[in-house]
């Protein structure tokens, strides 16, 4: 008689699933709450120590590691020497496993949650046997998930047995298990010791879809999630209409949720091409959408949009006069979910907009990655320093903070200029400084007048102060630090701008 070891945390489909074993001729092994549950099922089933002559002990932590378990997983079944060992000390073949493990994941994920209760769902029995029958699985069926139930039991009933290749799929599986498992605990462990850079970095996803294509057509791509993302990501996102999202749809998406986080007043982010082409505030959220709008009626055609409040009536009938690739918000009204839904083409997602908790930027070189800490830092305006005789007028320095917030969102070399409400022109992703300001100016146009700049980096010579006062600005915010600052100073001077330095750094590659 076949036997099977059946031991989850996961008891969904376990009682069909085991019944059926029991018909196709399997003796079934269990421990613990399974056990417990098969038998109330009316199977029969074998205890553990009944395997074992051995008590489960130390609070269930010593139960299947043992020799009568892990040899029977273990044996070659090509090997006579093995056959000769196995019989000698009366141990019996485990032909298949079914195991899945302690809920480390969603134990560490509720709220107050103390060290001894994450220790305490951290599995070894499980993963040994799983690793086990894995490594064995010329002979042993494992099973981790129960989505493979079904085809597994095909194979029985069809050929007695199941296939090689089959066998060799649910292995793989199995190791990305407990790999994960293990980078899991890993990561909560070396966190808690408050290491920042391991030498060893274990990262785990999970498969949150597949895409028809990557950046362009000719390349494959997935999304795959954070086991414990948080609320405010793009992972946790309800989508309420629209065609399932693409790989560039969410790196634009992703970009303007970091931007749209940064204000407590109603705002709204319009986004291209992972730089933001619009962003506004208001009193409400359709005088904020407007005011995106209007920074930049042309590139917000096809765009992503994000917002910090519901999407009422008079935002939606806005959004729908123009093509929008995607507008997400926290929330969307009645009225408002009738009229955007009417448009085939738009995504609409809901979602928490917050900073939510710290994370790093992962990014992929040849042969390695790049981590780094993202740059959530949080400046303090009160240790500005005014470099120019000429200090901001209030209204000048609400509108420079609010370009401060915006510039470090956009590609370097990076200009921003705008008002205390909106952005005018924004000038990303240029080779030199001043030809990203030529670009802010131009498409601010005749509204440059009286408006303020942001530069994400330093000034490294005072061309770009001069553009901007021919242009009509009048305040900049910038990090200082060149050895040419004064050369910046003395032409804000010559043109009476004000001008402050922040001492933090904006690039953005």
């Amino acid at each position: 008689m076949k036997r099977a070891l059946i031991s989850v945390s996961d008891k969904t489909g376990i009682v069909d699933f085991t019944r059926e074993l029991i018909s196709l001729g399997y003796e079934i092994i269990s421990t613990g709450g399974t056990k417990r549950a098969l038998l109330d099922a009316g199977l029969p089933v074998m205890g553990i120590e009944e395997v074992t002559e051995f008590p489960e002990m130390l609070d269930g932590r010593v139960k299947t590691l043992h020799p009568m378990i892990h040899g029977g997983l273990l044996f070659r079944r090509d090997l006579p020497e093995h056959g000769k060992q196995i019989e000698a000390h009366g141990i019996q073949p485990i032909d298949l496993v079914c195991v899945n493990l302690y809920p480390f994941q969603e134990t560490i994920a509720k709220t107050g949650v103390t060290l001894d209760e994450a220790i305490e769902n951290i599995d070894i029995g499980g993963p040994s046997m799983l690793r086990s029958a894995a490594k064995n699985y010329a002979a042993v069926t494992v099973l981790v998930d129960a989505a493979d139930y079904g085809a597994v039991l095909t194979e029985l009933r069809e050929a007695g047995d199941t296939k090689r290749e089959t066998r060799e799929k649910l292995a793989a599986k199995v190791f990305r298990h407990t790999a994960a498992y293990d980078a899991l605990i890993a990561s909560y462990l070396t966190e808690l010791s408050g290491e920042a850079f391991p030498e060893k970095l274990t990262l785990t996803y999970n498969l949150q879809s597949e895409m028809r294509y990557g950046e362009n057509p000719h390349q494959q791509a997935a999304f795959y999630a954070e086991p414990l993302a948080d609320a405010a990501s793009l992972a946790k996102a309800k989508q309420l209409h629209g065609k399932v999202l693409s790989y560039n749809n969410i790196r634009d998406a992703d970009a303007a949720l970091k931007i749209v986080a940064e204000f407590k007043q109603p705002a709204a982010v319009a986004v291209k091409h992972m730089n933001p082409c619009g962003i506004g505030t208001g009193n409400s959220i359709e005088e904020a959408f407007q005011k995106a709008f209007e920074a930049d009626e042309t590139s917000i055609f096809g765009g992503i949009i994000a917002l910090n409040r519901e999407v009422n009536r008079e935002a939606a009938l806005k959004m729908s006069e123009i093509f929008l690739e995607i507008v997400i918000a926290p929330s969307f009204s009645k009225e408002a979910l009738e009229i955007l839904t009417k448009k085939k083409n738009i995504r609409l997602l809901e979602l928490e907009i917050s900073s939510g908790a710290r994370y790093h930027d992962v990014t992929s070189v040849r042969g390695g990655l790049l981590v780094q800490d993202c740059n959530t830092f949080l400046e303090d305006s009160e240790s500005y320093e005014v470099m120019t005789d000429r200090a901001p007028t209030d209204e000048e320095l609400e509108a420079l903070l609010f370009q401060w917030k915006i510039v470090k969102h956009v590609k370097s070399n990076a200009i921003v200029v705008g008002n205390a409400k909106m952005t005018l022109g924004i000038g990303a992703g240029q080779m030199n400084r001043i030809g990203a300001a030529e670009i802010a100016f131009r498409q601010a146009g005749e509204k440059a007048a009286g408006a303020v700049l942001a530069s994400d980096a330093f000034f490294p010579m005072d061309d770009t102060v001069e553009a901007a006062a021919k242009a009509g600005i009048r305040a900049i915010i910038q990090p200082g630090g060149s050895i040419k600052d004064q050369a910046s100073i003395d032409m804000a001077n010559k043109y009476g701008l004000a001008m402050i330095k922040t001492n933090v750094r904006h690039f953005k590659h």
